[in-house]
């Protein structure tokens, strides 16, 4: 939030005890204070302030002194709350359970949070083992399918507030992935970075957006598999038109007819 900091309004020790509960991933066994730090850039001294004011409000819980730190039951919380206050994720779930049955692919949902796509759902084929991502998962925003969708479907004054949370050095990169992302959603109604330029080659994926009545911006609906069942050829015969279909039900389904590119 770089264009915030010298705002009077902007709470400084909020953020940074948000940014020590957003830097759990559901892969950890509990962090420290000195791991906290090294995620978040936040001094040592002040993250043993913060996690001690955290868990005396419950959002973080440890068994015993020198334990580490866990998600205690206030984020739980207020997880759930906020799980249940966004309708679209339930009203799919029918839609996208048939569809990773239907296309043996991963589907999942992702936001954009704090510059990086963060994954707040999936859905597996029936049957099939674990796939390769979880809830919490996080990518990055240029380099990943889903976040294309997601800056494809971002209109301009949207896009100037996502660049200016980002290094000056990285605007010019997001703005050129914006238009490639734009051109790819109006032709094929889905995006995708494929070749050398997607952040994991093991992983072949795609996504298309969705804009919710309940956020101010875009969400990304995924589709992905290893790149050995998921080949592009696969994508643009099957699982693209697939993931589009899904998504345009699930507007119809919700009466949120919103174009997935917006320009003004």
């Amino acid at each position: 939030m770089q264009d915030l900091k010298g705002d009077k309004r902007f709470a400084n020790t909020l953020a940074r005890g948000l940014g020590v509960l957003r830097a759990f991933r559901p892969t950890d066994d509990g962090l420290g204070n000195f791991e906290i730090s090294e995620r978040t850039g936040i001094p040592r001294s002040t993250v043993s302030r913060l996690t001690f004011t955290l868990c005396a409000l419950g959002y973080l819980t440890h068994g015993r002194h020198h334990d580490k730190y866990r998600l205690g039951p206030s984020a739980l919380a207020l997880g759930n709350i906020a799980a249940a206050a966004f309708g679209f994720v339930e009203t799919a779930t029918p839609i996208m359970q048939a569809l990773a049955d239907r296309t043996r692919t991963l589907i999942g949902v992702a936001i954009q949070d704090d510059g990086r796509m963060l994954v707040v759902k999936t859905w597996r084929p029936s049957n099939t083992p674990s796939i390769w991502l979880n809830v919490g998962y996080r990518m990055p925003v240029v380099s990943s399918s889903t976040g294309a969708a997601y800056l494809g479907a971002l209109n301009r004054d949207e896009l100037a507030k996502l660049v200016a949370q980002q290094p000056a050095d990285a605007a010019a990169q997001t703005e050129a992935a914006w238009a490639r992302a734009q051109e790819a959603l109006l032709t094929h109604g889905y995006a995708m970075v494929s070749g050398e330029d997607r952040f994991s080659q093991s992983i072949n994926a795609l996504a298309t957006p969705y804009r919710p009545s309940e956020f101010g911006e875009p969400v990304a609906f995924l589709s992905g598999a290893p790149s050995a069942d998921l080949s592009d050829s696969r994508i643009r015969d099957t699982v693209g038109p697939a993931l589009v279909d899904a998504v345009q039900q699930l507007q119809r389904v919700t009466g949120q007819i919103y174009p997935a590119i917006v320009n003004s």
